[in-house]
């Protein structure tokens, strides 16, 4: 009975031992294959995720001016509307004064 214990006991050991060898060959491979990605990714000229957050953080503020700018000069194209309206209506106006003057002046003379 002895004899199957130490036997079981030894092919324990064996499996254990395979077991943390095939874990750090694992270890190994992944690290490999990794490695194997850097390499491709760098000749592949990928942008970095550090890189790519800071430049939509970069876009997303160049928008942001972008649309405030759009609303000031839609704001400043209804300002110039408004005042050329009134230019428009006050030189209408003085227009016509001017026009009612010279016929009552051209009246009194003839």
């Amino acid at each position: 009975m002895q004899t199957q214990n130490r036997i079981l006991d030894d092919m324990a050991k064996v499996a254990s031992s395979a077991m943390g060898a095939a874990a750090g060959m694992r270890g190994e491979i992944e690290a490999r294959v990794r490695e194997q990605f850097e390499r491709i990714l760098s000749q592949m000229d990928v942008v970095p995720r550090e890189e790519f957050e800071a430049m939509k953080a970069v876009a997303v503020k160049a928008r942001e001016v972008g649309e405030d700018l759009a609303d000031k000069v839609t704001a400043l194209e209804a300002r110039l509307s408004a005042l050329e309206a009134s230019t428009s209506s006050t030189t209408a106006t003085a227009k016509k004064t001017s026009t009612k003057t010279t016929v009552k002046n051209d009246k009194a003379e003839g």
